[in-house]
């Protein structure tokens, strides 16, 4: 932070500790009203013994500054940007799924195999894992406007791509226009956090976090009801490809209002900052959020890297289920298509609801690793149960253990971002969420390939139970004691190192 601010510590901090000195990464000073304890983000995090409203932050600079008390204000507008970003989001996820939910009718009307159609969904997963750090680059260095900005646009170009390819033997092409959307959805995965801090107070950032990660949910959800009954399996193949191309028209003119919407309305941020920790983070000068610096640190917090790896064994398989969720409903229950796409809806649904309660929650309790760790666990639980009714021969449990498997899976998704955002503060929101979301797609396309031929030889419960080893893997890892370890350790020496220099000073 700007050392022109005007403020010196000695002047505020009854002479505990000297101004100018080394040694201590950052201390700021925040006005009584505010939680002992709180991170820049409302988090609780560990201050310095004795020393009431002074907060050891650890930055790159080793200096000493004060964060002056500033306005804030919170805009009604803040809800018009959370929407916008929502249905951009939506429409994406929408396409994502579009192929994948009636794999068996495009494999007829293309003349492809299954893999083929899996590599519809997959090219998602790809394209992410691969654009992901020049994407957080710009995030990092141009805002979260030229972010949605370019990915609305390159998911409008996608869709319109698409309305060309409704006939046979268009396969190839069709997969390019899939591609071209492909790339918009590295730019949306890593921006509900950050549009979150941006916009929002801080007792609504985990809300917003999740609303916004519900707008993708949406997506993904309207992605299995939707093409289903817009494409019905017909026999005839000119019948077909009206239906296919009535639905990838009514994709494209969705996604251009969305795109003149986000010129129009979209704004980077607000005048005044909806915070004093957005206030502080205005004040800090780009070194401090120099973007290959900043992940050279998160690769080396252990406690990171813990749920790096669980978060992507948990949305991996929810990747996994949602691509592969036709096959595994058709070949139980042959002829039900439609069902299929609502057995999809309903996973999403459950968990749109799963994620609001456990956003609304972590604003409320701030357990981010006793909650994460019981969610984790309970989405075990629930693919166990789905894995062993799915072949009983009712759909109405397949209905019932799948709402229970999305409550937990899908309401996981903005419990890992925002325990991200804990354990790696004060980096940037947008570099943690972008590697959570790479290692998801990595696991996802692992998961993906390996069910899918799993299913083919062995059957759907044979896949289903591979999953259920990598998630009973993950909660192991998500325990409490895995994260709190390392976190507990470098905090103590952090105070411990402060508190040593704070007595020095004194002496």
């Amino acid at each position: 932070m700007s050392s022109q601010l005007g403020y010196q510590l000695q002047d505020c901090a009854d002479g505990y500790v000297r101004s100018g000195e080394t040694g201590v990464k950052s201390v700021s000073l925040w006005r009584n009203t505010k939680s002992p304890g709180e991170d820049l983000n409302g988090r609780q995090r560990s201050t310095l013994p004795g020393i009431t409203g002074i907060d050891v932050e650890a930055r790159s600079s080793d200096t000493l500054a004060l964060v002056p008390l500033v306005q804030t204000k919170l805009y009604k507008r803040r809800w018009v940007m959370l929407f916008l970003f929502s249905i951009y989001s939506m429409s994406n996820a929408f396409m994502w799924l579009q192929y994948g939910i009636i794999s068996n009718v495009f494999m007829r009307f293309y003349n492809i195999d299954a893999f083929a159609v899996d590599c519809l969904s997959m090219i998602y997963m790809l394209t992410y894992t691969v654009l992901i750090v020049p994407v957080m680059w710009v995030l990092s260095s141009y805002g979260i406007r030229e972010i949605v900005v370019v990915g609305s646009a390159f998911n409008c170009i996608g869709a319109w791509i698409k309305t060309g390819t409704a006939r046979p033997g268009m396969f190839p092409v069709t997969f390019f226009g899939q591609f071209v959307c492909s790339v918009a959805s590295v730019y949306v995965l890593g921006i509900p956090s950050s549009l979150a801090s941006v916009w929002f107070g801080k007792h609504e950032v985990s809300m917003a976090c999740s609303i916004g990660v519900l707008g993708n949910q949406l997506g993904i959800a309207i992605g299995f009801l939707v093409p289903p009954i817009l494409v019905p399996n017909v026999e005839d193949l000119d019948k077909l490809a009206h239906h296919i191309s009535i639905m990838f028209y009514i994709t494209a003119g969705v996604a251009t209002l969305i795109f003149f919407l986000v010129i129009i309305v979209f704004q980077e941020k607000p005048e005044i900052p909806p915070s004093q920790a957005q206030a502080a983070m205005r004040n800090m000068s780009p070194q401090e959020y120099f973007y290959l610096a900043s992940i050279k640190r998160l690769i080396h917090n252990k406690s990171f890297i813990l749920l790096i790896i669980t978060y992507g064994l948990n949305v991996g398989s929810f990747y996994a289920v949602s691509t592969l969720l036709n096959r595994m409903i058709i070949d139980h229950y042959p002829g039900e298509e439609v069902n299929a796409g609502r057995i999809g809806l309903t996973i999403v649904i459950a968990g749109m609801v799963g994620s609001l309660i456990c956003g609304i929650w972590l604003d409320k309790s701030k357990t981010y690793k006793q909650t994460t760790l019981a969610v984790y666990f309970l989405t075990l639980v629930g693919m166990l149960i789905y894995a062993f009714t799915l072949d009983l021969g009712h759909l109405w449990v397949v209905f019932l253990t799948a709402g229970a498997l999305g409550f937990f899976m899908t309401g996981y998704l903005p419990l890992g971002f925002e325990f991200a955002v804990e354990l790696t503060y004060p980096e940037s929101e947008g570099t943690s969420s972008g590697l959570l979301n790479c290692s998801a797609q990595v696991f996802g396309i692992i998961f993906t390939i390996c069910q899918g031929k799993i299913i083919d030889y062995y059957g759907t419960l044979a896949g289903n139970i591979f999953l259920c080893i990598f998630l009973l893997i993950g909660t192991i890892m998500t325990d409490e004691n895995s994260f709190c370890k390392f976190s507990k350790t470098s905090q103590k020496k952090l105070q411990s190192h402060t508190v040593k220099r704070t007595n020095d000073d004194t002496t």
